[in-house]
């Protein structure tokens, strides 16, 4: 059977989604230029110069982190709810952020930048140390989920995946939004949601959907409406006190992250630049991207002690230092990252892909085993 259009672009992986997965890694490390850095902290001097541009211009340079993460879930979504998720993929994900954990916090350790404790070694060879709001023990434990999602989403009809989502955007998007209604929830189960979307997105089709047109006003209305949703936050709070300016885009379920989410995916699904090995080659390392600018001490070593944004606050340069340390942060590690996979991970599953099948086809053996004893059918 032919394959349609749609599907073709998909398996060659064509780099609109390719760009858009460094746009959104730029996008997330400027977030963590302002908010890991102490600039929006309470006793921060974005909080001393409440509405001042620069302040401003700062709150709205870091606002879009949980945007990003939302596409990044979006696109695992659209990408994964027609692919079986296999043992190689996870362990693939799980050893690159092994990797960088204990490589990184060696370093410090070494370095005596970081004094070894037993907390330390543990967030070091225990990615799961902190589960609730840590994007990546999170995102690991979310992907363990993914094939049991897809059984849910295959034996769904249309309208009963429309109604599911419309369910779940109540429960947490439209009362997420509301201030000082609290919804409890962890990554693990908003990824989930975030999912469920995106697979109703890329399994029924819709003619609005390529509309890159409406997208594209669509995006820009809603980052309008996030950015306004700063400004006005942030003199409101030269009224009721420092710490409001992200109230409305703060979370990934609030209505304008989700809608902006939703706008800039749907807006790059449908531009068409071809395929860039370069682009493709990029777009590879934004997760060991993250990893590297995230892992262990380095919040507080890359922000605070050696590009220390705090201190450049005043200076006349603290726009152009902004951009700067983003793409050189996204540079530096991207190459990094580069190295790692052509010299550790591509060895490494060489080695994996000659010894799996028998490793998975006694574990498979010993798991029906332990089915059986327990009276537990396929």
């Amino acid at each position: 059977m032919q394959k349609s259009s749609e599907e073709n672009r998909i398996i060659q992986r064509d780099s609109n989604i390719e760009l858009f997965r460094i746009i959104l890694m730029l996008v997330i490390i400027a977030h963590h230029y302002v908010v890991n850095s102490g600039l929006s902290s309470i006793e921060g001097p974005i909080a001393k110069n409440m509405g001042s541009l620069r302040s401003l211009g700062l709150l709205i340079f870091g606002a879009w982190g949980k945007t990003g993460i939302n596409c990044f879930v979006l696109i695992t979504g659209y990408f994964s709810c027609k692919m079986d998720v296999t043992a190689r993929k996870f362990f693939k994900l799980l050893f690159e952020v092994l990797f960088y954990n204990i490589i990184i916090g060696l370093i410090f350790i070494v370095s005596g930048y970081t004094q070894p404790s037993p907390a330390v070694i543990l967030d070091m060879v225990f990615p799961f140390t902190e589960v609730g709001r840590n994007f990546t023990a999170t995102y690991l434990l979310f992907f363990l989920c993914i094939p049991f999602l897809n059984i849910l989403i295959r034996s769904m009809t249309e309208r009963q995946h429309f109604c599911l989502l419309i369910t779940l955007g109540f429960i947490y998007v439209f009362l997420g939004t509301i201030p000082y209604i609290v919804i409890s929830t962890n990554y693990v189960t908003w990824f989930s949601v975030v999912y469920l979307l995106a697979a109703f997105i890329r399994l029924y089709p819709k003619k609005i959907y390529g509309n890159r047109r409406f997208w594209g006003i669509m995006l820009l209305v809603s980052m309008g409406t996030g950015t306004a949703s700063v400004i006005a936050c942030t003199l409101l709070g030269l009224i009721a006190g420092p710490g409001y300016w992200y109230i409305f885009v703060t979370d990934c379920n609030t209505f304008l992250a989700v809608l902006t989410s939703v706008c800039a995916f749907l807006y790059f699904r449908n531009i068409n630049i071809g395929h860039s090995r370069f682009i493709n080659t990029v777009s590879a390392t934004t997760f060991g991207v993250f990893l590297i600018h995230t892992s262990g001490s380095m919040a507080q070593w890359l922000w605070i002690d050696t590009l220390k944004n705090v201190e450049m606050y005043n200076s006349a340069l603290m726009p152009l230092h902004a951009i700067l340390s983003v793409v050189c942060v996204f540079v530096v590690c991207s190459v990094i990252d580069l190295a790692r996979i052509n010299l550790v991970e591509k060895p490494f599953f060489r080695v994996w892909d000659r010894h799996w099948p028998k490793i998975q086809s006694k574990f498979q053996q010993r798991l029906d085993r332990f089915c059986s004893r327990l009276g537990i059918r396929n």
